[in-house]
C-alpha cells in the first residue's frame, strides 16, 4: 500500500521541525500537544519510517529519513502555498498567465529591472516573454500572441491597436571586431568603406517590415534570426552591423569591439509604446507591467518627456519617408536602426 499522508500531517511535521519542540507546534497550531503526538505518530505510520529520535533529549531531533521527508514536505507545502495565492488572485480577477512581447531595442537593464519587480509583486502570475525585432512585436499583439507589446510603432490598418508612448529606445552603434577590416581602419568610416564588407542585419519575418531596409548601407549582407546571434556573429569576425550601445558598452571599452567611426550610420534609437489591442481590456497585472516600464523608461527617454497621450491605430498613415509616420496632424519620427 502506498504511503498516503495528509496535508494537515505535513503541515504539522514541518511546524515541529520549525518551531523545534512538540508544545511550541502546539502553541503555533492551537493544538493540545497531545494531538501533535497523535498526527506525528500516524504520519511515521503512514510513511513506515521514524521521523524524530526522541530519546535522550528533551527536543525532538529529525533523523536521516527525517531530514529527507522534510525537503519534499517543504516543496510540497510551498507549492500549495502557491496554488493557493493563484487560485485566490484568479478569484480576484488576477491574470493567471500574462504573454508579453519586447523588442530587443528596449534597454535590457529596464526589462530586468521591470521584471523583476513584477516577480516580486504578482509571484502567482506565469509569464511568457517574446524578445524580438520591431515587427515581431507588433506581429505578437495584432495576431493574439501577447497580451501587450513594448516596442517601436510601425503603421497598420488594424483599428483596434492602441498605442502609447512610454519612453526611448536604446542607441544603436555600428561595431566590428578588431581584426575585422573595418575595425583596423582609425579614421571615419565612407559609405565606399562598408559597401563590399559583410553587414550582419536581423531579419524580421512577421511581414510587418517587408520592402523595408533600416539602415542597411552594405551591398553584403548576412540576414540572422535574432540579436544573439548577431553579436556572436560579430565578435566573431564575420561581419559588422549595429548592436544597442547598453549590450557592447563593456566590449568597446575592453577592446573586444571597435565603435566604427562610420557618421552615414543612423545611431539614433527611437520612441518606446506600449502596444496592445483595444478589444482586449488589460487585466491588473497588465496594467501594472505596462505602467512599471513607463516609469521605468520615462528616465531615460532622450527625446521629449512622454506625453502618455494614447493613439489608435486609425491615426497612423503613412507618409512618403517609410520612417515617417503622421499622427493626427504630427509627424513622428519612427527611425528604426535594427541592423
Amino acid at each position: 500500500m502506498q504511503p498516503n499522508p495528509t496535508l494537515d500531517q505535513l503541515q504539522v511535521f514541518l511546524t515541529v521541525v520549525e518551531k523545534g519542540s512538540f508544545s511550541a507546534a502546539s502553541r503555533a497550531l492551537n493544538r493540545t500537544q497531545s494531538v501533535i503526538s497523535y498526527t506525528i505518530t500516524n504520519l511515521e505510520a503512514q510513511l513506515g519510517l521514524k521521523l524524530f529520535s526522541r530519546s535522550g533529549t528533551k527536543r525532538p531531533q529529525l533523523t536521516e529519513a527525517g531530514k529527507s521527508v522534510l525537503e519534499d514536505t517543504r516543496r510540497m507545502l510551498g507549492d500549495l502555498d502557491l496554488m493557493r495565492a493563484r487560485v485566490q488572485a484568479l478569484n480576484d480577477g488576477l491574470e493567471g498567465e500574462l504573454n508579453v512581447a519586447v523588442d530587443g531595442m528596449v534597454p535590457c537593464e529596464t526589462v530586468i529591472d521591470t521584471l523583476r519587480a513584477f516577480r516580486g509583486r504578482y509571484p502567482a502570475v506565469s509569464l511568457n516573454v517574446t524578445v524580438g525585432t520591431l515587427g515581431h512585436v507588433m506581429d505578437a499583439v495584432i495576431n493574439g500572441k501577447a497580451v501587450i507589446g513594448f516596442g517601436g510603432v510601425l503603421p497598420t490598418k488594424n483599428d483596434r491597436i492602441i498605442f502609447e508612448r512610454i519612453g526611448h529606445s536604446s542607441a544603436m552603434i555600428p561595431v566590428a571586431a578588431p581584426e575585422h577590416p573595418l575595425g583596423m581602419l582609425d579614421r571615419p568610416l565612407t559609405l565606399a568603406d562598408v559597401r563590399d564588407k559583410t553587414q550582419l542585419v536581423i531579419h524580421d519575418d512577421s511581414g510587418l517590415t517587408e520592402g523595408e531596409d533600416f539602415n542597411i548601407l552594405s551591398f553584403k549582407t548576412w540576414r540572422v534570426s535574432d540579436g544573439a546571434t548577431k553579436y556572436m556573429f560579430i565578435r566573431g569576425g564575420l561581419g559588422w552591423g549595429g548592436l544597442p550601445a547598453p549590450l557592447v558598452e563593456e566590449d568597446v571599452a575592453r577592446g573586444r569591439l571597435v565603435h566604427l567611426q562610420f557618421p552615414a550610420f543612423d545611431q539614433g534609437g527611437y520612441p518606446v509604446y506600449t502596444i496592445r489591442n483595444g478589444a482586449n481590456p488589460l487585466g491588473p497585472a497588465a496594467r501594472w507591467l505596462a505602467s512599471e516600464f513607463h516609469s521605468n523608461l520615462s528616465g531615460k527617454d532622450e527625446g521629449p518627456e512622454p506625453s502618455g497621450e494614447e493613439f489608435d491605430a486609425a491615426a497612423v498613415e503613412s507618409a512618403h519617408d517609410p520612417a515617417r509616420i503622421t499622427i493626427g496632424t504630427q509627424p513622428l519620427i519612427v527611425s528604426e536602426p535594427r541592423v
